[in-house]
Formats: structure tokens, sequence, C-alpha cells
């Protein structure tokens, strides 16, 4: 059976009219350091990211408060935050998001650009089928930099392979196993939304995020698709 990337009943239970919007890439040159292009596009972005920044209190602006509503959904670590809030957390402390590598920074400008939780994996690392769900804990996982496994916990909503976790807690924190590296080709880059009154700015983030990895990284656009819970799967 080919591979999926699949979001089963137990997350649409938890978020019925969630949007995941999916690209797949291949062919991708993730190799040095950004171009000054998508190394602008990052400097945009910080400054863009400002205006999603209205509120006295990070928890307080939208594109934080929904993500913090919706992680009481399912059980976390203590003290997890979506990544969406990392990154606005340094655009309001004057530090900004720098440079990592060029995928990461075209992706991390589109996060910041729609304020919206962005990630991507190395595709070609993944065990099986990718699936999104609430887990029975013990699932493995090494965050970078660890040297001892560090499980999922049951009732945990998290990205897994056959292999163990992909990212943990639903999207705060990738796993080494996975993650995008400079010998990354093929990708699978996501973005999420507990509801569905963000579809056209999904769309929007994924139709920059291609653009740009076409263009600056001689990317392929394999597919991409908005998922939704009539059209939870996506073949990887």
């Amino acid at each position: 059976m080919s591979q999926q990337f699949i979001a089963e009943p137990s997350f649409w239970k938890l978020f019925p009219q969630a949007n995941l919007a999916v690209l797949i890439l291949d062919n991708v040159n993730n190799q040095g350091e950004s171009s000054a292009r998508v190394q602008d596009l990052l400097a945009q972005a910080n400054e863009t990211a400002k205006k999603h920044l209205t509120a006295d209190q990070l928890s307080q602006n939208l594109p934080v408060a929904v993500w913090r509503e919706a992680y009481q959904k399912f059980k976390t670590k203590k003290g997890v935050r979506c990544s969406i809030e990392a990154l606005l957390k340094r655009i309001e402390n004057g530090k900004g998001v720098g440079t990592i590598s060029p995928l990461v920074d075209i992706y991390n400008a589109a996060s910041l650009t729609f304020a919206l939780p962005c990630g991507a994996e190395d595709l070609a690392t993944f065990s099986g089928s990718l699936k999104l769900h609430i887990t029975d804990g013990g699932d493995e996982f090494f965050a970078l930099g660890d040297e001892e496994n560090s499980p999922t916990l049951a009732g945990e909503l998290c990205y897994t392979d056959d292999a163990g976790a992909v990212c943990r807690c639903f999207n705060w924190l990738d796993g080494q196993r996975t993650m995008v590296t400079e010998n990354t080709t093929k990708a699978f880059v996501i973005l999420e939304y507990p509801n569905d009154s963000r579809t056209v700015d999904l769309q929007a983030a994924l139709d920059f995020i291609a653009q740009h990895a076409q263009a600056e990284l001689s990317a392929t656009v394999v597919r991409q698709a908005i998922l939704t819970a009539e059209n939870p799967s996506i073949a990887l």
C-alpha cells in the first residue's frame, strides 16, 4: 500500500471543522545558506507579523488565543505552546525570527506573514504512512539534541509514523529523526487551523510556499490540498 498522510477520526472528533493544508515537494535544494531573496522574504515577514500583535498580552491576540483554546482539548506536556505562538513571541520581544535553512526560512516567512503554524518534515525519513491522531502514548520521540527518549503521553494529539512520533502536541515540536536538513530533497509541509474560518489564508500560505520553493529551491510541487473531515487523507 502506498504511503499516505491521514488525519484519523480521533482528530476530527476534537476539531470537526479543522483545515489541514498540505504541500508535497520534491527535488528540493536545501543546501547552504538562504539566498538574498529568501532572507529578504523572512525579513519582510518579521515586519508583517507585527500587525498580528494588537493586544496588550500575547495570549489575547487571536492567532495565539485560538491555539491556547485548542490545546485544552488534548493531553499536553506542561507549558507547551503552538509553534506560531513561539514565533510571534520572538517578534513581540524584538528578537525576530532568524535564518535557519532555505526551506525552513520560506515556511517560517509564510507562518509569520499569515500568523499560521507551519512545519515541514523530510518525507524520505517516514516509516510507513503518517497519521495525525490521539495516541495511546509511548511513541518514541527524540527532539533535536535529545539523547534520551521522550515518549508521547496517552491522550496526546500527535503526528506519528510506524517508527514513532514525528511531531508532538499537534504542532509544538518536531523530532530529529524526520526534521528537514540540508540533505532533504522530498518535503512534507503542513499548516493547520482548528476551524474553517481561515481557509483562504491557508490556501494563500500554501501558494506562497509553493511559489518560493519552486523559484528559490528548484523544487517541484507534487501535490497540494486542504484536508477536511470529508477529505481526510492525501498520498505522499
